[in-house]
């Protein structure tokens, strides 16, 4: 009977954390962008997000996954874009008509997790974009955004956003890596080229992540039945990278077909648009040359 009663209790308290971390505090709420911190691509963004938020509302989908990968499907041929967020100053950019592999993930994870929420309105998108982009859940200066996924993945995880599954693949294998891949080519980033002070910063970031322990799977376990079995649709995933410095080189979500295949769903700079790759997964990957593998995460309920 007390065993009882103390299992009640643990699963009772498990319950009120994970309401907790699922929800923004109070600080964040107060800290959220406000409208002149953000930043449109046009003046049809925010008519087109309450449209697909309400053709989500009314699909009845009610799992995140699910509702991942109905948000990507209404996404499909939408144009490949890049460097969309950048600007003079760090501001929230929402530009659901133009996307790159990255802000097509969080595209898709904001608009499935305001549907969760039961909300209807572009605001509400607006939040949960700021809430898995940057740090904290709020934005600041360029140093706030999650440029890393390896980043991204502890932030999120932390706030009960989503969830690595990686290491509970069969399979699953580890690398350790330094992740120091912007101070290393400030060149190539708009906002560190002559901020030096902003790439002291970075630096700082990248100091929590050396010797990084990465969970991932190696490509060629990727065609095994386990493996595909473990995996569901509305998984996002990402492209593990051999480039020196670097951890994840692109995003996309999962999707199973009828035959318990999973193919690759993402902004393709290739193709040019929001589209299905026509090859499975793992023959995606076979042709990549620095690309030797996969880690998957999962929106938490």
């Amino acid at each position: 009977m007390m065993m009882d009663t103390i299992k009640r209790t643990l699963w009772m308290l498990a319950v009120i954390m994970m309401a907790c971390t699922s929800r923004p505090s109070a600080q964040q709420a107060a800290r959220a962008a406000t409208t002149a911190q953000m930043r449109f691509h046009c003046d049809t963004d925010t008519t087109l997000i309450n449209q697909l938020l309400d053709k989500g509302l009314n699909s009845g989908i009610t799992q995140a996954n699910a509702l991942v990968e109905f948000y990507a499907k209404q996404l499909l041929q939408t144009p490949y874009v890049a460097h969309t967020l950048e600007g003079d100053e760090e501001m929230l950019t929402i530009n659901i008509h133009q996307l790159d592999c990255t802000t097509f993930v969080e595209t898709l994870y904001a608009l499935a997790r305001t549907t969760l929420n039961g909300r209807y309105s572009w605001r509400d998108y607006a939040a949960q974009l700021e809430s898995v982009r940057y740090r904290g859940g709020v934005m600041g200066d360029y140093a706030t955004r999650l440029h890393y996924i390896s980043d991204w993945i502890v932030d999120n995880r932390s706030r009960g956003n989503l969830r690595e599954i990686t290491p509970e693949l069969p399979h699953a294998d580890f690398m350790v890596k330094d992740i120091d891949f912007m101070s290393k080519h400030t060149g190539s980033y708009r906002q560190l080229k002559d901020d030096s002070a902003m790439v002291e910063k970075i630096k700082h970031i990248e100091m929590g992540y050396r010797n990084h322990r990465i969970p991932y799977l190696k490509r060629s376990w990727l065609n095994n039945k386990a493996v595909k079995a473990a995996l569901r649709s509305g998984d996002f995933v990402g492209l593990v990278t051999r480039v020196d410095g670097l951890d994840v080189s692109h995003m996309g979500i999962v999707v199973i077909n009828d035959k318990g295949e999973p193919y690759l769903l993402d902004a393709s700079m290739a193709g040019g648009k929001v589209m299905l790759e026509d090859k499975p997964l793992y023959k995606y990957l076979e042709s990549s040359k620095t690309n030797v593998g996969v880690r998957i995460f999962r929106m938490m309920p």
